[in-house]
């Protein structure tokens, strides 16, 4: 197995050096299909080679440790917090405004069904 070291290093380095100069946007010093032929023809050179001298420079676009999420750049204290619905005047307004809705829907469904039942108390002896 130790005599099989060397091979799966150089393949290991081959591998992850032709698939990081394939993603790569812009490699720098040569093109990136010199580089992709630098490193298959020349593995252990080549893959050096690219990790030293053709890896595009790395600068972060700012200087916030996560870069990805909503709140960087702020500290704990400053994030922007999402409200709960309790808490936001808007809904609460909104809410309001559905009930009063729902209360006159209801108000006007109940006349409706007591002007039917007076419409029946007065059609049900008659018919009978």
């Amino acid at each position: 197995m130790i005599r099989y070291l060397p091979f799966l290093i150089e393949a290991a380095l081959l591998v992850y050096c032709l698939i990081d100069c394939i993603q790569t946007d812009v490699p720098r010093n040569l093109s990136k299909t010199t580089w992709v032929f630098v490193i298959i023809l020349l593995p252990l050179v080549g893959g050096i080679a690219w990790l030293v001298a053709g890896r595009p420079e790395h600068r972060p676009a700012r200087n916030v440790p996560w870069p990805s999420t909503q709140t960087a750049g702020f500290p704990e204290y400053e994030r922007p917090r999402p409200t709960a619905p309790d808490d936001d005047p808007q809904f609460l307004a909104g809410l309001r405004a559905s009930d009063e809705e729902h209360e006159k829907m209801l108000k006007d469904w109940e006349a409706q069904l007591r002007d039917r039942e007076r419409k029946l108390e007065g059609d049900g002896p008659a018919g009978a």
